[in-house]
């Protein structure tokens, strides 16, 4: 979500090299394509809301209401939703620890998978603990379900994470540690977005010469080609470069 949404399309065309087309939700959205994949969206915030501008992801989901019920069986939150948008059933959520996630039912842009094999984006969760988390979102998600299209969740002793694997191909990581009391919002529970780019150094050259910022993150383990930028809104995320591994 961003306060300009053309000054972002800008931003992320130059720093990510993204193509925008319409996302059929209205005049309000884009969705941006990289080498004609969809690979995220972006919105126009309400003037009237003084929300924080970030990234959120969202997880596709086959019934967005039994969905939300999970959420709140197992103490996590529902802030928004469920309620249908566009063309699906959204909601925006939060998990006992307080990171920010979303769930969508049904296709983002008709006729075009959101976050196939070929979209250049992983995800990332930062939590207290990594095998708590795991838990709720298998259950919430039906993760390791054994149904058509279901991710499997390995675990990696070195630096104690988990990660969640589609068809042999890592989507998303998750590390425990975070501290929900921490004074700085980087170092409390999130969930990280993170995008791949042909060259590292360029793309914090162009994030920075449109407004944007390098960010340092501290316990993060970053690979040596990654970098974490803030936006000109104040939208933080991850870019990793060509040379970085594409497994973990």
């Amino acid at each position: 979500m961003a306060r300009d949404l053309g000054a972002a399309k800008e931003f992320y065309s130059a720093v990510l090299g993204w193509e925008f087309g319409p996302a059929h939700l209205g005049e309000a959205f884009a969705v941006g394509f990289a080498s004609g994949v969809p690979v995220a969206g972006l919105g126009a915030l309400p003037p009237a809301l003084s929300i924080p501008v970030a990234w959120t992801p969202y997880f596709a989901v086959d019934d967005a209401d039994a969905t939300a019920a999970r959420i709140l069986e197992r103490s996590g939150t529902v802030a928004v939703g469920p309620l249908s948008f566009g063309t699906g059933r959204a909601a925006l959520a939060a998990d006992r620890d307080g990171a920010v996630f979303g769930i969508w039912q049904g296709e983002a842009i008709p006729d075009w998978g959101m976050g196939g094999e070929a979209a250049p984006a992983w995800l990332e969760l930062h939590t207290r603990n990594a095998f708590d988390a795991v838990i709720f979102y298998g259950q919430v998600l039906e993760w390791a379900g054994g149904h058509a299209g279901c991710c499997e969740v390995a675990y990696v002793e070195e630096n104690d994470r988990i990660l969640l694997r589609r068809a042999g191909r890592t989507v998303a990581r998750l590390h425990g540690g975070t501290l929900a009391e921490a004074p700085d919002p980087h170092l409390r529970p999130r969930w990280r977005i993170h995008f791949r780019v042909p060259g590292l150094e360029a793309a914090v050259e162009a994030a920075t010469a449109l407004g944007g910022s390098l960010v340092a993150t501290p316990g993060s383990g970053s690979f040596p080609h990654e970098r974490t930028l803030r936006d000109p809104d104040g939208a933080v995320f991850s870019i990793v470069g060509p040379a970085a591994p594409g497994r973990f």
